[in-house]
């Protein structure tokens, strides 16, 4: 449930959604210029490469976290979730590339020139926004406090990889992904998965896990919002992952499918 803006990663995710919109629109003006001085129109087959990658791309991730999918097979066109196999769709792009090109010699040059200026583009976009993003920062050094009243510093729980979860009790997507949380906290004993409710108190977080079935393990309160401010997170769900040297990794805002949180996994270990 946002509260100002949505970041997603190390790089946010309005940045990898507008390099890819670079890239199609450098690719578009590349078959734009190809049309209007040599005559060739490569449009119709350059949207083809575009529509296939896509659906290839998101066809790879569905593929790869099948299980994930299947209980719930219409979550898999949900492409809010951001799973894509980029080398997937630029495989099944370009060969729909060369069929078009093999059935039309002329479209060679403006075809290509147009799909590789767009990967160029997407690739430099890309690029440059990690390069020139901010550094990953460390577990920030608060106290926060046990559902029993107790203080514990979060850096307490550090020396392992570590997700952390900001989220509240009337938050829909927050409730959604909890129990992706919890079973992913049971799965992997090796990462230090806390929970962070910022503002309410602890019958209400007890009776919201009673309600809901959930043992979640590390579930802290927040009252003064420190980890949030200290964090820059704006919204909830939010999500941070750390690995064991206490830098942050990845940083995802929204609710987590259950397929992302296993990608995340899989790059935390």
């Amino acid at each position: 449930m946002p509260l100002d803006a949505i970041n997603i990663g190390p790089v946010a995710m309005p940045v990898r959604v507008l390099a890819a919109l670079a890239a199609v629109l450098a690719a578009n003006l590349a078959a734009l210029w190809w049309r209007r001085r040599r005559g060739i129109d490569a449009d119709p087959a350059l949207w083809h490469m575009l529509l296939w990658g896509f659906l290839a791309a998101r066809a790879a991730f569905v593929l790869k976290h099948f299980a994930s999918y299947r209980d719930d097979p219409l979550s898999m066109l949900d492409i809010r979730d951001g799973g894509f196999v980029a080398f997937a769709g630029l495989l099944v792009a370009f060969a729909i590339g060369f069929e078009h090109v093999r059935r039309q010699s002329t479209l060679r040059r403006p075809l290509m020139s147009a799909a590789l200026l767009g990967v160029a583009v997407w690739a430099g976009a890309t690029f440059a926004a990690y390069a020139t993003g901010p550094a990953a920062p460390p577990l920030p050094d608060i106290a926060l406090k046990r559902l029993d009243g107790s203080d514990v510093a979060l850096r307490s729980l550090s020396g392992k990889p570590m997700v952390v979860n900001l989220w509240a009790t009337w938050c829909p997507p927050c409730r959604r992904e909890m129990p992706a949380l919890g079973r992913a906290q049971a799965a992997h004993p090796g990462v230090a998965f806390v929970f962070v409710n910022g503002t309410e108190d602890a019958a209400t977080i007890g009776r919201y896990l009673d309600d809901a079935g959930l043992k979640l393990g590390n579930m802290l309160v927040d009252p003064a919002l420190a980890l949030a401010r200290a964090t820059g997170v704006q919204g909830y769900p939010t999500t941070l992952f750390y690995d064991r040297h206490g830098k942050l990794v990845a940083r995802h805002m929204g609710e987590l499918s259950p397929a992302q949180l296993q990608e995340q996994m899989a790059a935390l270990r």
